[in-house]
């Protein structure tokens, strides 16, 4: 799964990096450590590219309220078009979630959770594959107007994890290179699901960073700078 990440990439290189229109109520960045229910950018396509801001964590629309079910931030690419939750979204609204890397937890003695990060090997940043969707809270039973705040929500689309991640853990974000954006977006026709699939091998480095950001309430470059200060391949430490 992904359940944190990194985006030190300011508004304006975004925005030339996707093609993409900025928004006005967009998150600020560097934040060291996006965590569940966050604001993030998020890359979509609506008559043209845009950057948005959305929450991070899926809302379907049959929830009642935010809190009505399970906290979506992830969805497995294998079932994600026939899941209810997600099947609509997974033709229609497909998204990109700029990053500049990805933290997973390792399981170590005594059930401690150990902290990787994982960039791309050549320094530039990423484009998680995601989906999204508008909310809106449900009528009154009498027929009252809605009462509560529409959102904008998404999540992102996990695979397998390639052979750089397995050790750490068994699912990873579905990766996409700037050739890829398009046919995600929808803006070239279909065949998206074949984008669904680990980033190839070697594509990624991974090491391990402090548990300090363990913590949610961690912030700082510190959080993703190596303890050992060297990266460290996976294929190294076997």
């Amino acid at each position: 799964m992904c359940g944190r990440y990194a985006l030190t990439l300011p508004v304006e290189a975004m925005a030339r990096l996707f093609g993409a229109v900025p928004a006005n109520d967009l998150p600020p960045t560097p934040n060291y450590n996006i965590c569940p229910t966050n604001q993030v950018p998020v890359v979509m396509h609506e008559d043209q590219r845009r950057l948005v801001s959305m929450r991070w964590g899926f809302i379907p629309f049959w929830y009642k309220t935010p809190q009505d079910g399970p906290l979506l931030i992830n969805a497995r690419a294998e079932t994600l078009a026939d899941k209810p939750a997600f099947r609509s979204a997974a033709r229609e609204r497909r998204c990109l979630l700029p990053a500049s890397g990805f933290y997973e937890w390792q399981k170590g003695e005594g059930g401690k959770r150990l902290p990787w990060y994982a960039c791309r090997r050549d320094g530039a940043p990423m484009a998680l594959a995601g989906i999204w969707q508008r909310w809106h809270p449900p009528h009154a039973a009498d027929g009252e107007p809605q009462t509560g705040e529409a959102l904008t929500t998404c999540l992102i689309v996990t695979a397998d994890a390639n052979h750089e991640l397995a050790p750490i853990h068994d699912r990873m974000p579905v990766v996409l290179s700037p050739d890829q954006w398009g046919l995600w977006l929808g803006e070239e026709g279909k065949g998206a699901a074949a984008l669904m699939r680990p980033a190839p091998e070697g594509a990624l480095c991974t090491y391990r960073v402090s548990t300090e950001v363990n913590s949610s309430r961690a912030s700082g470059p510190r959080l993703i700078e190596a303890i050992d200060d060297r990266a460290t391949d996976m294929s190294r430490t076997q």
